[in-house]
C-alpha cells in the first residue's frame, strides 16, 4: 500500500515555476500604499493620448503601485552608486536610471510612457524625469525608400542601432546635453535639425517598439552592446493580437478626421476615404506590416521584461507580472 501511495506521488506533474510574480488587477493596486495621487484630472486629459482612454481609476490602481515600486528602486540604485563611489574614492556625479517601454503598435506605449514621468518627476528623489521615443532613430524616409525598407518601417532593421546605441552610451556615462533626434508623425519621417535634449536627468524613460530586442551579435567574435543592456527596468505593455488590431483600425480612424486631414500629413491621402476603404486599408497595413513585426521581433522578447501590463478590451489593465529578483 505505501507503495502504491509513493508511486502516485513520483508520478505527480512538478509544480510549473515562473520567473514572475503575478498580480491580479486588485492585488497590485493594494501595493499603492499610502502613496499619493500628484496629478489632476487636467493633467489626464493632457496626457491621454487621442485613441487610449485613461481613467483616475487606472492612475490610481495600476500607474502609482508601479511609481512607488520605481521610487523604491531608483533610491536602491541611487544608494549603490553612491556606495561604490565611496569605495572608489571618487565623484562620478550623476547617473541616470534608464527605463525601456516595449510593446506593440497601439498597445498604448506613448501613455504610459507620459503617465509615468508625469508621477515619476513628483517623486522627492527624482525631479528629473526625461522620455524619449526611438522613433527618433528610424532612418529617414529617403534612405528606407533606397533600401525597400518602407514596408519594414518599425522592424529593428529600419533603425539606425549604433546611433540609438551611442546616444545610451553616453547617457549613461553621465554625459550631459546629449542629443537624441525627432520623428513627426506627421509627415511620417525625421525631422531635420531638430532634436531633443537629454541632460543628465534622475530617470530616462526610452520608449519604442523593439527596445528589448538583443539582436544578433556580429560574425567576426567582437563584443557589441545591445539596448536594454542599458536599462535598469523594463516594461512590457502586452494585449491579445485581435485586440491591438482593433485599436489601430480606430486610431486609424480617428485620425482620418485629425492629422490626416492636415495638408502636410503623410496619410492626407486617406483622410477621403470612406470608412469601409479607410477600414480595409488600416487592416492591411496591420497584417503586412504591424502584426508581422509583433510575431517576428516584439513578441519574443516579452519574456525579457522586468514587468508585464497586460490589458484587456477596455483599455484597462488587468494583470502585473513583476520579474523575481
Amino acid at each position: 500500500m505505501a507503495g502504491r501511495f509513493m508511486d502516485e506521488r513520483v508520478t505527480q506533474p512538478p509544480a510549473i515555476l515562473s520567473p514572475y510574480h503575478r498580480f491580479t488587477r486588485s492585488e497590485w493596486a493594494s501595493l499603492r500604499a499610502d502613496t499619493p495621487l500628484t496629478l489632476t484630472v487636467e493633467d489626464l486629459n493632457r496626457l491621454r493620448s487621442l485613441s487610449e482612454p485613461l481613467s483616475l481609476e487606472e492612475v490610481i490602481e495600476i500607474y502609482l503601485p508601479l511609481s512607488r515600486l520605481l521610487a523604491l528602486y531608483v533610491a536602491a540604485t541611487q544608494g549603490l552608486y553612491k556606495a561604490t563611489q565611496r569605495f572608489l574614492g571618487s565623484d562620478g556625479g550623476k547617473v541616470p536610471y534608464i527605463i525601456g517601454v516595449a510593446g506593440s503598435v497601439a498597445a498604448g506605449k506613448s501613455t504610459l510612457a507620459r503617465v509615468m514621468q508625469a508621477l515619476l518627476s513628483r517623486w522627492p528623489n527624482t525631479p528629473k524625469v526625461q522620455l524619449v521615443t526611438t522613433d527618433g532613430f528610424l532612418y529617414p524616409n529617403a534612405v528606407l525608400a533606397a533600401e525597400g525598407l518602407m514596408d519594414k518601417k518599425g522592424f529593428p532593421e529600419s533603425y539606425d542601432g549604433m546611433a540609438l546605441l551611442n546616444f545610451l552610451s553616453d547617457v549613461k556615462a553621465g554625459t550631459s546635453n546629449v542629443h537624441a533626434p525627432v520623428y513627426s508623425h506627421l509627415t511620417y519621417d525625421i525631422m531635420p535639425d531638430e532634436f531633443v535634449t537629454v541632460d543628465r536627468p534622475d530617470i530616462l524613460i526610452v520608449e519604442g517598439l523593439n527596445v528589448l530586442q538583443p539582436g544578433r551579435p556580429p560574425k567576426d567574435g567582437r563584443g557589441t552592446a545591445f539596448v536594454s543592456d542599458y536599462f535598469d527596468f523594463s516594461v512590457y505593455l502586452d494585449a491579445d493580437e485581435d485586440v491591438l488590431e482593433q485599436w489601430y483600425v480606430e486610431r486609424f480612424q480617428r485620425l482620418r478626421q485629425t492629422a490626416f486631414r492636415d495638408p502636410r500629413s503623410y496619410f492626407r491621402k486617406y483622410a477621403d476615404q470612406t470608412n469601409a476603404e479607410a477600414e480595409a486599408m488600416a487592416r492591411d497595413i496591420w497584417t503586412r506590416i504591424n502584426l508581422r513585426n509583433l510575431h517576428e521581433n516584439i513578441l519574443p522578447t516579452r519574456a525579457r521584461a522586468s514587468l508585464v501590463l497586460t490589458k484587456d478590451a477596455s483599455h484597462s489593465i488587468q494583470t502585473v507580472e513583476l520579474r523575481k529578483l
